[in-house]
């Protein structure tokens, strides 16, 4: 070891130790003294009001700036935990790009832990009521409190979009969003990408008919009035009812991966509950005609003795509205389940925690649909200035490429 390093790292110690204990006595008030201004006089005070004089234990000056009368976060550096809070950039992040900034986090008056309270504090602490006010921009119902009963939102990207990509629509209300439990209900469209885009949002308290009613008339209001060809939504009889009143001439549709997913836990108390399951997804997926759905259902009832079982004999009477071979022949995007709009969920997510405020859900909504027009010009882009080559001689695969985005030609090809 070079002992004359090791000396001199201990005299620079000592410097500054003395330079630091130098520095507190400045702030400690003498008789006699006086101020320029009373700006002056304020300052030190406020100065004063920093230091600690009295310890039980020695101070090591290389830990004064971890002293919580040291730490401050300044107005540049709330701002920016704000946006990054916004951006859902993770505090630990946060506090990571200070000290990249800094250099060292010696340099910083603050620690992460200020970080992490100045967000508990100030940015996510927003009562029911100042949340719902501030949210108030963009609700058209509250209930009698002041708190949120049924919100619903579009933004003009999606109403400009929807003349083009509304055909079919799916609506989803299986994801509860926030600390509030209001549940999110969406609307999923397909764009000529094959992305999934969200037409519009609802923050809702209750799932009733009259509050289904009530967000549907305003959709479509947003939409010029022009209702979707198909609608595909979860088994719900409020829901069902609502569009039979708002879309008449709409076709529903329910989600059949929601209903043969029921079937294990619906019919689990029936001996050999396996096989009927097996054999209740073939007579709904290999029936190729309504007259031998009808007969292989008859079938498989009287074969396992679930005439009497109230849920499937509800599920026949509902059939045309989820059995594949009543609906088929209109026109679906492909589309025979929900699982679109649970595929944004998951995209969502993100964006937004269960702790989200109203009015960030609100705003990071808007992220999201950022988002998503970004990645959809970046693929319209590669589109214009690219051709992928086709696989035939055919003139009719050279038309599809002609019309048809990338995404699309690929699926025609393969």
């Amino acid at each position: 070891m070079d002992h004359s390093t090791s000396d001199s790292q201990l005299n620079q110690s000592e410097v500054d130790f003395e330079i630091e204990s130098n520095e507190v006595l400045e702030f400690i008030p003498k008789v006699g003294m006086t101020f320029n201004t009373f700006e002056d006089a304020a300052k030190f005070y406020k100065d004063y009001s920093k230091v600690v004089l009295h310890h039980s234990h020695p101070c090591c000056p290389d830990q004064a700036h971890m002293l919580k009368q040291h730490r401050e976060l300044s107005m540049s550096v709330c701002r920016t935990i704000e946006n990054n809070e916004e951006a859902s950039i993770r505090p630990s992040k946060t506090f990571q790009s200070f000290v990249a900034a800094a250099g060292v986090h010696r340099k910083l008056n603050f620690i992460e832990k200020d970080v992490r309270n100045y967000i508990t504090r100030e940015v996510r602490n927003v009562s029911k009521q100042e949340d719902a006010k501030e949210f108030g921009k963009y609700l058209l119902r509250m209930k009698d409190d002041q708190s949120i009963k049924l919100a619903f939102w579009v933004d003009a990207r999606s109403i400009a979009a929807y003349e083009y990509f509304g055909d079919v629509i799916s609506f989803d209300t299986t994801y509860n969003t926030n600390r509030y439990n209001l549940v999110c209900g969406s609307f999923v469209r397909v764009n000529h990408h094959g992305q999934s885009t969200l037409p519009g949002c609802a923050l809702m308290k209750n799932e009733d008919i009259e509050s289904f009613k009530w967000l549907f008339q305003c959709w479509l209001r947003c939409m010029g009035e022009n209702a979707p060809k198909g609608i595909l939504t979860d088994q719900c009889a409020s829901m069902q009812r609502a569009i039979e009143t708002c879309m008449p001439t709409t076709i529903h549709r329910w989600c059949i991966w929601h209903i043969m997913k029921k079937i294990p836990s619906t019919l689990n108390s029936y001996k050999g509950h396996t096989k009927i399951e097996q054999e209740m997804s073939q007579v709904v997926w290999n029936s190729h005609t309504k007259e031998s759905f009808d007969r292989n259902w008859d079938d498989f009832l009287l074969k396992y003795g679930l005439v009497d079982n109230k849920w499937l004999s509800d599920l026949y009477e509902d059939r045309h509205i989820w059995v594949p071979i009543y609906l088929d022949h209109h026109f679906w995007i492909g589309m025979r389940s929900i699982q679109r709009s649970e595929s944004m969920h998951s995209f969502f997510n993100k964006f937004i925690t269960r702790n989200s405020p109203l009015i960030q859900f609100v705003k990071q909504y808007d992220n999201c649909l950022g988002s998503r027009e970004q990645t959809k010009r970046e693929l319209d882009a590669v589109d214009f200035h690219t051709v992928i080559p086709c696989a035939t001689k055919s003139s009719i695969e050279a038309q599809f490429q002609h019309v048809y985005t990338h995404q699309k030609f690929r699926k025609v090809q393969a």
